[in-house]
């Protein structure tokens, strides 16, 4: 399958936080067409490697195409993970990356839909291209939960809170901190997500985060077709074509480095090896076969099914171990030129959270657009939603 890269100048780099940066890149002149896209999608970016010569990742788009903005992915760093370490230590304004076209069907049927957006830590990237797109092209209201681990590890803490103020009788926003109301579960999310049961349900997140938010909106009966996930899969194969030893190379990278939960590079590697049902959906359409062997890769299943899948797919994976690594040429993937200037700055906002109950129990208040100062425990006015909070185990953490 022959997919056509193109070498993007960076223009921008914004640090967001501490562990993350917005990368914005120029489309070059004539390729217009080829990087239109969607609310939700995403990019693959080749990341210049010593031991494998590139490695492929996938990283969600933050803009909106409706804006005239540049094309923005943004990135943060997970532990261990050399690709999403090298993008926030080393790309600066006058580099260059290798890309592919926008991919992804993570993205609203209608923008006039009423959409509730479940987000945590970094999965807030695709869910800011699909608010800020719907609030400038569309007519819904938006609901927003948004979960980190404290207040310096909201990604675009700011800009919420600017399009909270703008869109008040659209947009609400609500911030959880670990550190302030310990871990969500499965309970208070279900009651969160059963005020909006009309609205279409997009969650994007680290792997625990999803599964519970998942969880309790299948209780809750959300069906399928309102209920949206955002998952990467490395399928194996170089969609950029520097392929020497491939299988070599992926237990090399899965050895040498882990993404988010530390999964390695084969998710089935631990499955069935005996033939099984799979079903696929690529761009709005499905595919059921009942012959797959997960021994082999998905992607030349599918391929000798006739099925033209991408290399970024969305079923079964974990947000940002898309990878697919290759052995080769990969001089070309990123293009030194002298730095103009480190990272710019987002100022720090205060965010509406939703504060802690004096006693750690009973009912927790929500004030989604009060902001609160840091510790406090006083409730703003017209609160949006209650539950009961139980509190996290002694000494757990989340996966943000």
């Amino acid at each position: 399958m022959d997919i056509e890269s193109f070498l993007l100048d960076v223009v921008d780099v914004v640090e967001e936080t501490a562990d993350a940066r917005s990368i914005s890149f120029a489309v070059p002149a004539g390729a217009e067409e080829k990087f239109a896209y969607k609310p939700g999608q995403f990019l693959t970016v080749a990341v210049p490697s010593d031991r494998t010569g590139i490695v492929a990742r996938c990283y969600s788009l933050s803009s909106s195409p409706h804006d005239g903005g540049p094309l923005t992915v943004t990135v943060k760093r997970t532990p261990g993970g050399y690709a999403s370490g090298w993008i926030c230590d080393n790309l600066a304004v006058g580099d260059t990356l290798r890309v592919l076209p926008p991919s992804g069907i993570f993205t609203p049927a209608s923008l006039d839909a009423d959409l509730l957006l479940l987000a945590g830590g970094s999965g807030i990237t695709p869910v800011m291209s699909i608010t800020r797109t719907a609030l400038a092209e569309g007519k819904g209201r938006i609901v927003l939960f948004y979960a980190n681990r404290d207040e310096r590890s909201v990604i675009f803490a700011s800009e919420l809170a600017r399009l909270a103020a703008e869109n008040p009788d659209r947009l609400q926003v609500v911030h959880w901190l670990e550190s302030v109301q310990g871990l969500p579960t499965q309970e208070q999310v279900r009651a969160f997500a059963e005020q909006y049961l009309s609205h279409d349900a997009f969650v994007c997140g680290p792997a625990p985060f999803m599964k519970l938010t998942v969880a309790a909106l299948k209780e809750l009966d959300f069906p399928r077709n309102r209920r949206h996930q955002e998952k990467f899969v490395s399928l194996g194969g170089n969609p950029f074509g520097d392929l020497a030893e491939l299988q070599e190379t992926e237990r090399e990278i899965a050895a040498a480095e882990a993404d988010d939960d530390g999964a390695a590079a084969d998710v089935f590697a631990e499955g069935p090896v005996g033939p099984v049902k799979v079903e696929v959906e690529l761009d709005g359409q499905e595919h059921t076969f009942d012959d797959w062997d997960p021994r082999t890769k998905l992607l030349d299943f599918l391929e000798s099914k006739g099925v033209r899948a991408p290399y970024s797919c969305r079923e079964g994976g974990v947000l940002g171990v898309c990878g697919a690594p290759a052995r080769g040429r990969g001089a070309d993937a990123a293009q030194r030129r002298p730095r103009r200037r480190g990272p710019r700055r987002r100022h720090p906002a205060r965010l509406p959270v939703a504060p802690r109950d004096r006693h750690g129990e009973g009912h927790l208040q929500l004030t989604p657009t009060v902001p609160v100062r840091r510790g406090s425990t006083r409730p703003g006015p017209a609160p949006s939603a209650r539950w009961a909070r139980r509190g996290s185990p002694r000494g757990a953490r989340g996966p943000w």
